[in-house]
């Protein structure tokens, strides 16, 4: 007996056309949203002026190939290169993730929906060269924008409810997908087309988290999110090319996303698109650091004055924290890289207790070597404090709390220092701004001279004027 499969052609996924009808009908109001996207924009281009001062990001930049580069393409904000839009989104991409600075989304699954900025700028300054070239209007920096808070909105949404780590996925499919929309509504391919174009991205292999977790961790977290915005590029151009979709690539019994890769379980939402993503962002001001670890190094910081002197006598350092930190950045034994150190909370503790700082030179191998740190590292425990794994996962609170107590061998002890929200967190605006302006200005000084980063920062503080200045002229000011 056989059981027949149907060949009729299925109702595109609901899970795909909500996406392609936000990323190309929806309007966006919040005046909110859009400052903060102008913030994100500014401190997004700066972590990537800054990674371009390591050579292991330098190296995997430029044309794919030696000679490769395209004129009228898009331009790579901090270097001289010029490249076909699918090559410069991923130059942009890598260099803004390099040193895991930028902004961050916690929910059921995290990431970090400024690494779609790669694609969004690299097409917007493509589309805006050529549009000159052909005597018609570019686009502006407002576009820009709009992309942002859309890009930001789709990767974060669909992460509220959706854990793709606990499958083993890495978040990056969710920068493809919602570059993929986003430079698709930006082609200004039709439904049916962006439709095509997002459901390629889901039926793409996706990514395993293998290379962020021991003993495998290595620096493909760093460029992953350039290689998954600058392949949502590629798919936008092949749909405009006219490439087929996949309509029930999600849903399909057997063969779909679900079935295969999500336990067969589809996903759940709890609210619709809006704003709500980039209005509540996360940046990372103070620190490089995996943002689950943020508030663990604000209070090794603070405690950095009373046991500075006092290394040789610590008995134990314990680290209060919550569920995703435990899973993810809680490491025990030998750390082989930077990327390896950057995801250990032990770590960027210990050096913020001998430092009084976090840097990204302290992921290197000459501070690593420092016998103090893996000495340290050897006296330290994490324990959840449940109440904080639930307080995470509140959209009312979505705290990131940590707490650190250290003892000495004396059986004196310090105080419990708590930090429940990080100095990037929604509920410390004010007391975040001026200090991420103040991280922009200082990596805009690491690639510019002072005359040009000026300028720079002077059109970035302007919201009227920065969001009417043409991109292809934005990027201009940003090429050395």
């Amino acid at each position: 007996m056989s059981t027949h499969i149907s060949n009729v052609r299925p109702k595109p996924d609901a899970v795909i056309t909500d996406i392609a009808d936000y990323a190309a009908k929806a309007k966006i109001s919040s005046t909110e949203a859009y400052n903060t996207a102008r913030l994100c924009l500014m401190d997004t281009l700066g972590c990537g002026f800054e990674a371009l001062s390591y050579p292991a990001c330098t190296k995997l930049m430029g044309p794919v190939v030696p000679g490769a580069t395209m004129s009228n393409g898009a331009k790579v904000p901090g270097t001289s290169f010029q490249l076909d839009p699918v090559m410069a989104a991923f130059n942009i991409g890598c260099m803004i993730r390099w040193l895991d600075f930028n902004d961050t989304w916690l929910a059921a699954e995290w990431g970090h929906p400024s690494d779609n900025l790669g694609g969004i700028l690299a097409m917007a300054d493509y589309l805006s060269r050529q549009a000159v070239a052909a005597g018609k209007k570019p686009l502006t920096m407002r576009d820009v924008l709009t992309g942002m808070i859309k890009a930001h909105e789709i990767q974060g949404v669909i992460a509220l409810e959706n854990s793709f780590n606990r499958v083993g996925l890495d978040h990056v499919v969710l920068v493809k997908v919602a570059s993929t929309a986003v430079v698709s509504a930006m082609l200004g391919l039709s439904r049916d087309e962006i439709i095509n174009a997002v459901s390629n991205a889901w039926v793409d292999g996706q990514s395993l988290r293998t290379y962020r977790h021991a003993p495998n961790t290595g620096s493909r977290k760093s460029w992953a999110a350039g290689d998954a915005t600058s392949r949502a590029v590629r798919l936008a151009l092949m749909a405009a090319k006219g490439e087929m979709g996949y309509p029930s690539v999600l849903s399909a019994k057997g063969w779909g996303f679900y079935d295969v890769l999500f336990k067969e379980k589809p996903f759940h939402f709890t609210r619709k698109y809006g704003s709500y993503v980039m209005e509540n962002v996360l940046f990372k001001i103070s620190f490089p650091a995996e943002f689950h670890a943020q508030t663990a190094v604000e209070c090794a910081v603070q405690l950095h004055p009373q046991v500075k002197d006092r290394l040789n006598e610590i008995k134990k350092v314990v680290i209060t924290t919550h569920e995703s930190a435990i899973r993810i950045i809680d490491k025990k034994g030998p750390l082989n890289n930077p990327a390896d150190r950057d995801h250990c909370i032990q770590y960027m503790a210990a050096i913020g207790l001998i430092k009084g700082n976090l840097t990204a030179a302290d992921y290197e191998d000459d501070v690593a070597l420092d016998p103090r740190v893996d000495a340290l590292r050897d006296k330290m425990e994490c324990v959840e404090h449940k109440p904080w794994s639930k307080d995470y996962l509140d959209p009312q609170k979505r705290s990131i709390a940590n707490a650190i107590q250290v003892y000495f061998k004396d059986g004196s002890k310090t105080a419990n220092v708590v930090v429940e929200y990080p100095v990037g967190h929604r509920r410390r605006r004010k007391e975040g701004i001026p200090l991420l302006e103040a991280k922009f200005r200082t990596n805009l000084a690491r690639r510019f001279p002072e005359k040009q980063r000026a300028t720079i920062e002077a059109l970035c503080r302007d919201q009227k004027k920065l969001e009417a200045t043409p991109v292809h002229e934005f990027v201009d000011m940003m090429i050395i």
